[in-house]
């Protein structure tokens, strides 16, 4: 049996662990009552971050109510971990930050421990409600942290922003207008390090989803200058890849497809059962040498019994003047969490240079 997130990092034993590292700083913490009011009879049935909130909530409870003071335990605790722990369970301390400490007095404490904290698990969360209420006095910090010597650091600086950020509130504002977040993305374009592009790109793919020309015009100035930023925009541009954007597939060299003929294409049955793969194959020649991007799309059958499209990638590669490939692709139907599979009619359509070269049907029975 696969554990929930939430059980894995928000248990009694983790929350427990919490207790008894802030009593070793403070003897007064009321361990046992801290731990009953967290994982109360609310407790099951909260979500991850409900969990979360309500540790940080509880924390304001059993802590000084002096704000610089709690903060001060806390900064203490984290002393105790070992040099370079990281742990999903630790957004709590950033939590806390955004819950008590967003008040004019209390900027300056909450701006530092957001900094110290992220390291350990991450701000990205915490820092929004800061953004939404003081717009450009947060950006202004933002830019600091892009240039902080920690990679932690800079890369809160790209994922507190980013407009659309899963699980965390949607900052409206900057999916209306980009140009704070840009010019924090300008900053860290071509940060040496991983962790950090990879929030920029995901910051852009964001951006992409509201103002496809914006980025694919960014993403032609950006490339070919920083091997970095190449990897960045490439990534950062994945959603308008997909969509077939023709601006942004000539910026990586996908031209027209004219070219390239398809042959052969064919799938290995025309039904399965829910949980089996489906297989198909096909054949690509190049009349010229061409860059190509190949893709497909499976047109799934919903709950209400409408369609709706998923694109998959197969290969990116380079096919030489006369040159013939054959490829053969499966896609499973195995049962997954994040995808229900309906009985009906599906179709399964090749996609070259962003151009769809054949469509074919097939019926998924249900389970066997």
């Amino acid at each position: 049996m696969t554990i929930s997130l939430k059980d894995k990092y928000y248990n009694y034993d983790s929350v427990h662990q919490l207790a008894l590292r802030i009593q070793a700083v403070d003897p007064t913490f009321a361990v046992d009552d801290f731990v009953r009011a967290v994982v109360d009879e609310t407790w099951e049935d909260l979500a991850l971050k409900a969990r979360m909130h309500q540790i940080s909530l509880k924390l304001g409870n059993y802590l000084p109510a002096d704000y610089g003071k709690a903060l001060g335990i806390l900064d203490q605790v984290l002393t105790s971990y070992p040099a370079g722990y990281s742990n999903l369970f630790l957004m709590c301390l950033p939590d806390f930050v955004e819950v008590y400490g967003q008040a004019e007095e209390h900027w300056d404490l909450s701006m530092a421990a957001l900094e110290r904290y992220t390291p350990f698990s991450t701000s990205e969360f915490a820092v929004r409600p800061f953004i939404i209420q003081h717009e450009l006095r947060m950006m202004e910090q933002m830019s600091i942290w892009a240039k902080h010597d920690n990679e932690h650091v800079r890369r809160l600086a790209s994922e507190g922003c980013r407009p659309r950020l899963p699980w965390g509130q949607a900052l409206v504002s900057f999916k209306k207008d980009p140009t704070p977040v840009l010019a924090i993305l300008e900053q860290l374009k071509a940060d040496p390090s991983l962790y950090v592009r990879k929030s920029v790109a995901n910051n852009l793919n964001d951006i992409s989803k509201d103002h496809p020309e914006l980025v694919a015009k960014i993403a032609a100035d950006w490339y070919g200058n920083n091997q970095h930023t190449d990897w960045i925009v490439k990534h950062g541009c994945r959603t308008l890849l997909k969509k077939s954007h023709r601006k942004v597939l000539s910026i990586f060299g996908f031209g027209d497809a004219d070219c390239l003929t398809v042959e052969d294409f064919a799938l290995a049955a025309d039904s399965i059962i829910d949980g089996e793969d489906l297989i198909f194959s096909f054949q690509v020649k190049a009349k010229e040498t061409t860059k190509l991007r190949l893709e497909y799309g499976v047109d799934f059958v919903k709950a209400n019994g409408t369609r709706n499209r998923k694109i998959f990638q197969i290969a990116e590669t380079t096919l030489k003047a006369g040159e013939k490939r054959a490829f053969t692709k499966k896609r499973s139907f195995a049962k997954i969490n994040t995808r229900k599979h309906y009985p009906g009619t599906h179709s399964l359509t090749l996609i070259m240079n962003g151009v769809e070269q054949g469509t074919l049907d097939f019926e998924v029975l249900g389970t066997s």
